[in-house]
């Protein structure tokens, strides 16, 4: 997880969340909550890496994060406690669990989709241009609509529990124009901040602990961050772009099939 976050800036909660369903026995709605401390606190790791080479641009982080901030941090100390445990019975049970398990899969199916049609517009320009970094777009900043994307990934982060990096990224590429490596580091201080201060929002709602399993699964990640920044700086704009729309991909085919199969 903690490499996969490194690398590209998102996917440690794609990883976290299904882990801790699939693997550990944890329930989807404990598991998001859980996911927010492994994934925020691996982050801010991240983040300071990323930070010390110049790689992350505050005052646009700052922009996206304040609002997503506010969203996150209601969503789960007031709204998802009120969640009914099953949503529907009839035509078909649905369960809120299942629910935000394909909530989950359907959200990285589009972001995955947005990312691959953006690499592969941009590698004709790449080639003309002769450049290894996605060519940044000449129009100004869109602050309100960037504004908006960060409370909705705010929320949607309240609700799965996920960091957002496979939503925030696509932002950060599409509206604010920042190449793909500085969405990377961009992405990892926004997630850090709002993560964090979302599992705050579970402390209150009464989250239960279990140790040692957070301490050890915290340990873990951090030492794969420690490598991962490393192993990005060897890869392209235009390669790491497609690897995470990629890895996406098959994280929310899995998590199809494995809640509908």
């Amino acid at each position: 997880m903690g490499i996969v976050l490194g690398v590209i800036g998102g996917g440690g909660s794609i990883l976290t969340v299904p882990i801790l369903v699939y693997l550990m026995g944890v329930s989807p709605d404990i598991a998001t909550g859980y996911s927010l401390l492994l994934v925020g606190a691996t982050a801010a790791f991240g983040a300071y890496r990323y930070f010390k080479d110049g790689l992350v641009d505050i005052k646009a982080s700052l922009l996206f994060a304040a609002p997503s901030i506010v969203a996150v941090y209601v969503t789960r100390a007031f709204i998802m406690p009120n969640i009914p445990d099953t949503l529907l019975t009839s035509p078909f049970e649905l369960s809120k669990n299942t629910a935000i398990m394909l909530l989950f899969a359907a959200l990285m199916l589009a972001s995955a989709i947005m990312m691959l049609l953006k690499s592969y517009r941009a590698k004709p320009a790449l080639e003309s241009a002769g450049d290894n970094e996605l060519p940044e777009q000449t129009q100004k900043p869109k602050v309100t609509l960037i504004m908006f994307e960060g409370a909705v990934v705010g929320f949607v982060t309240g609700i799965l529990g996920a960091g957002g990096g496979f939503l925030i990224i696509p932002a950060l590429v599409l509206f604010l124009g920042m190449p793909i490596k500085n969405a990377v580091g961009a992405s990892l201080f926004i997630i850090a901040l709002k993560s964090l201060l979302g599992f705050v929002g579970d402390l209150q709602a009464g989250i239960p602990l279990e140790v040692p399993l957070l301490p050890l699964m915290l340990v873990a990640t951090l030492l794969g961050m420690a490598v991962s920044t490393k192993l990005a700086k060897k890869l392209d704009g235009v390669t790491l772009q497609k690897f995470f729309a990629f890895f996406t991909l098959i994280i929310a085919v899995f998590i199809i099939s494995k809640e509908l199969v």
